[in-house]
């Protein structure tokens, strides 16, 4: 598998479409939109990222076999894998395809189970919001019917990013980000300018999600591994599903627990305090979201190859693409960090936004609060690659720590955002903030001596 320079560049530039995409569309949307409409918004954004928890761990350990498979493993395991010698590797299209058949399974009824929770408990949740709103109702539900649809039809097709990354396609993943970012982009700046709210920016989600789908099959599905598997027999869809199940509702469970100590707070938050607050929390958090996308690109980008080099048994290059990816980490975060906290509220007064960010101090907080998310997470993927997960007890335990120590400290204090930063922060740092990271140069072999690692 060959992950190069180019690979990493190409993802930095795809996040750049993101950013792009946002700050961007940011004037639009904080200067067109009251202030209780962004709120609704980024309650739309953090339903979203809980859609992603129906994948339940599935994806990182189907794009994880999806590796060794195309690194010439025969047999799925479910702790551990087989060593191959790099000579010997020949890709087994009976397995890819029956770990193919296995996804697709999978993601349908994911799927279907997602719009139901969608369309039952996040319409009364929706519907409970709407209480306090002022804004126009009815653009609101029809935003929200117009996201239940979109957000269905992505995670049944989730697995074409397992098939990409998997098979080390990180450019041209990469790629087809960029032209979904460019479409979303285009899109939502015609029909926010035009007036349409917040339909506007789900219907150009819907749009881009379609369009990296085609893109995304079409570059898989070339016609000579179409023939390939047209040719053989699929593995059994049952073995493929006992070889990933375990480590996969590990994964999914301690997805979980990470959702909950990243975006409980707003779920809860916004039930104790004004949508102006959660709105100025919200656009706070997702800029701090671009620095950590940034400072975790790199080790982000390798991790298909780490999962070969673990099969390959080669401890000393993964150390080498860690270490490498700490310095970008720290460095991302210090540089971009110091700009928001200097330069930001100047971008959004210039722009005339109706939403302010969070106060300065509560901001440095929450940017610490995120490079130790990121670093612990960055952490926890190195670790996976030896198919094993270590860390469920311990996300479940924070997530569920964090949940109620907010419904707590809302209930019997006036804390307000400090309640909602703080909490995690705290949690993070009794225990998974450093246990993961230590675990790493535990197995790794780092030394503190940095420079004899290399």
């Amino acid at each position: 598998m060959l992950i190069t320079k180019k690979d990493v560049i190409w993802n930095y530039v795809a996040t750049f479409m993101k950013i792009a995409a946002s700050v961007l569309l940011f004037p639009y949307i904080l200067r067109i939109m009251p202030s209780e409409t962004v709120g609704i918004w980024t309650v739309f954004v953090t339903i979203t990222a809980f859609t992603s928890l129906l994948d339940f761990g599935f994806g990182p350990s189907f794009t994880r076999n999806i590796t060794y498979v195309f690194s010439g493993v025969k047999k799925l395991k479910i702790t551990g894998f087989e060593t191959i010698e790099e000579e010997k590797i020949t890709i087994d299209y009976s397995l890819l395809k029956g770990v193919i058949v296995a996804m697709r399974w999978f993601y349908l009824r994911m799927a279907l189970i997602l719009f139901f929770l969608l369309g039952t408990l996040g319409s009364y949740y929706i519907y409970t919001l709407l209480e306090s709103y002022k804004g126009d109702h009815r653009e609101v539900y029809i935003a929200w019917i117009l996201l239940c649809l979109i957000s269905t039809y992505n995670l049944y097709t989730l697995y074409y990013d397992a098939l990409l990354q998997g098979k080390g396609l990180v450019k041209r993943s990469k790629q087809i980000v960029i032209v979904g970012q460019t479409i979303y982009l285009i899109i939502a700046a015609i029909l926010v300018s035009a007036g349409n709210g917040l339909i506007a920016i789900v219907s150009a989600q819907a749009s881009s999600v379609i369009i990296v789908r085609l893109l995304s099959y079409y570059s898989f599905f070339t016609e000579e591994i179409k023939q390939k598997l047209h040719t053989v027999i699929a593995r059994s869809k049952d073995e493929v599903i006992k070889a990933i199940s375990p480590n996969a509702i590990k994964i999914g469970l301690t997805s979980l627990g990470g959702f909950m100590v990243q975006r409980s707070a707003i779920i809860i938050g916004s039930l104790y305090l004004p949508l102006n607050e959660i709105a100025s929390y919200g656009i706070s958090m997702q800029l701090i979201s671009v620095i950590a996308a940034l400072a975790g690109i790199y080790t982000a980008t390798y991790q298909p190859k780490i999962a070969e080099l673990r099969v390959m048994n080669n401890g000393p290059a993964i150390r080498k693409l860690y270490l490498r990816g700490q310095r970008i980490l720290f460095l991302t975060y210090l540089i971009c960090g110091l700009g928001l906290l200097f330069f930001g509220k100047l971008a959004l007064r210039i722009i005339g936004s109706n939403t302010l960010l969070i106060p300065d101090y509560l901001l440095c907080l929450a940017v610490f609060t995120s490079l130790l998310e990121t670093n612990l997470s960055i952490a926890g993927g190195i670790l996976l690659t030896k198919n094993i997960v270590p860390f469920l007890k311990a996300s479940l335990i924070s997530g569920a720590s964090i949940i109620i120590g907010l419904l707590l400290l809302f209930s019997f204090t006036n804390g307000g955002l400090l309640i909602m930063i703080c909490t995690p922060l705290f949690v993070d740092i009794a225990y998974q903030a450093w246990k993961w990271p230590l675990d790493v140069i535990r197995d790794l072999k780092i030394s503190f001596r940095i420079t004899q690692s290399h």
